[in-house]
């Protein structure tokens, strides 16, 4: 049975070679034309990104202050240290991807930090993921990156990084959740 580390690139990789083969169907000429678009990859990824982006920073605004030491259970990460930990695993994942060495990097405060030094630390994270989404294009997109001893596709980095904070933002909503708190995603 395959280790979900050796699926996971190929997961990353599938939207890139749907998007290849869709292209090339729309391309083929025993195809009807019909307009329709096909996004490029690096616009897919980006714009799942973004909406990531604006709800973890939301729910770190929505969460009061008090509320950053909050476990469900005893045995379970604080709001606080999700929240660094998707700024670490932004660090990582975009830093490499900018070529950013890592003592270059913002420092991730202690969760018992201060919810003003967390979400700074998280705004840098995203500063730093944002240069790296901003510098993807068709060009550049298989072009192998090392994220510390695995080399991966960027677009693989990417959608990596972006499934990572998928992942996050839903133990986010949920604490949010039980502290009374509509997540940033069901609001309208």
């Amino acid at each position: 049975m395959a280790s979900a580390y050796t699926l996971f690139p190929s997961m990353m990789l599938a939207p890139l070679v749907m998007a290849t083969a869709l292209t090339t169907q729309a391309q083929s000429p025993a195809v009807p034309s019909t307009p329709h678009t096909v996004t490029a990859p690096e616009k897919d990824v980006q714009r799942s990104y973004e909406g990531l982006k604006g709800n973890i920073l939301k729910s770190a605004d929505k969460m009061p202050a008090e509320g950053y030491s909050y476990k469900p259970e005893p045995d379970i990460r604080t709001f606080a240290r999700i929240l660094n930990h998707v700024t670490e695993a932004q660090l990582r994942s975009c830093g490499a991807l900018n070529s950013t060495a890592p003592d270059a990097l913002p420092k991730v405060p202690p969760e018992t930090a201060d919810k003003p030094a967390i979400v700074s630390a998280l705004q840098a994270s995203f500063a730093e993921c944002d240069k790296a989404y901003a510098a993807l294009n068709s060009a550049n997109l298989l072009e192998t990156v090392s994220v510390g001893q695995a080399t991966r596709a960027r677009i693989s980095i990417a959608w990596g990084n972006a499934a990572h904070d998928d992942e996050q933002y839903a133990a986010l909503a949920l604490y949010l959740r039980l502290k009374g708190i509509a997540p940033p995603s069901t609001e309208k």
